[in-house]
């Protein structure tokens, strides 16, 4: 059984790799496509997205594909379920890193740390706080209430916020996925954090927005073509919503001349929130270590993708 992996990842997993796999280290982006061309197993995504997907277009053989990511956007699903691969994500790696993040956005948001930062740069020495919202007793909507969402519920629930999730399948303790919108209301921040598919796309539009308090802020990292972005753009500018921080957009990287740049109350922070960590590799390679074995005994894979359902 022909096995490729990245050679970043090999000091972590070789010696607790399984016996008798034929094992192959690739180094960079060429040696990964030559490679996984006739492998059975691959571990192929450390060359970015982009290439990530000409690297996973190659294992025409691939029985298990294994990524570090949460996220499969930038693959043909479609071939993959044709030629029988099963797949497995990284999702909950950096789960805590990026929950973090979303909770860092609605304080920034709150507080208004974004202008404090910039009056700070300024010398000058304010009378008067910038932002004066509170978290506690508030009420927050967490649309795609999975690994990260649920930890983003638990973090602002210890700030006092009352959190509603929102699921596919509307399990215990959380809304439907067409419940959500007939209540925008009622809540002061509305974090996104689901994955993009078909059914997601654009689902905060102008008319959500407008469904929502002029006081609500949407706290995006999840995806970016979960939002309309010009709706949003155009709800900021009339004041319709107080604002939004987005820590991923569409595209990326954010071309200098787009307009969310400078729209009003618009906080960016350019996809760093899984970047902001140091153990997201290890992670994932204690992840890959425990599904090989599972995978050569036939058991369960933790973390496999309903690629119908595209997470």
């Amino acid at each position: 059984m022909k096995l490729v992996l990245p050679a970043l990842a090999r000091p972590l997993v070789e010696a607790q790799l399984p016996a008798g796999l034929d094992i192959h280290w690739f180094a960079n982006l060429d040696e990964a496509i030559d490679m996984v061309a006739d492998a059975d197993i691959g571990w192929v995504d450390n060359n970015g997205p982009a290439n990530w997907a000409r690297a996973v277009a190659a294992g025409r053989r691939l029985q298990w594909l294994s990524t570090i990511y949460a996220g499969l956007d930038p693959l043909d699903k479609d071939q993959l379920r044709a030629q029988g691969t099963r797949v497995t994500n990284g999702s909950g790696v950096n789960a805590h890193t990026v929950a973090e993040y979303a909770v860092l956005g609605a304080l920034v948001a709150a507080k208004r740390f974004d202008q404090v930062v910039r009056i700070a740069d300024t010398h000058v020495w304010p009378f008067d706080a910038p932002g004066k919202l509170e978290l506690f007793e508030t009420n927050a909507l967490v649309i795609g209430y999975g690994t990260i969402g649920r930890l983003i519920g638990e973090r602002l629930a210890a700030f006092g916020v009352t959190v509603t999730g929102v699921t596919r399948t509307g399990a215990a303790g959380t809304i439907g996925p067409d419940a959500w919108r007939e209540r925008l209301a009622e809540f002061d921040w509305v974090f996104l954090a689901a994955p993009a598919t078909d059914q997601s796309r654009a689902m905060i539009g102008e008319a959500e927005l407008k469904a929502m308090k002029p006081s609500a802020w949407v706290i995006n990292v999840g995806r970016g073509e979960l939002i309309d972005q010009d709706a949003l753009i155009d709800a900021v500018t009339k004041r319709r919503i107080a604002g939004a921080f987005l820590d991923t957009v569409t595209p990326e990287p954010l071309p200098p001349e787009h307009p969310l740049w400078t729209a009003p109350n618009i906080i960016l922070s350019m996809h760093l929130s899984g970047r902001s960590q140091t153990r997201m590799f290890v992670r994932a390679a204690a992840l890959f270590v425990k599904n090989i074995h599972a995978f050569v005994e036939g058991r369960p894979l933790e973390n496999e993708v309903d690629l119908e359902a595209g997470y």
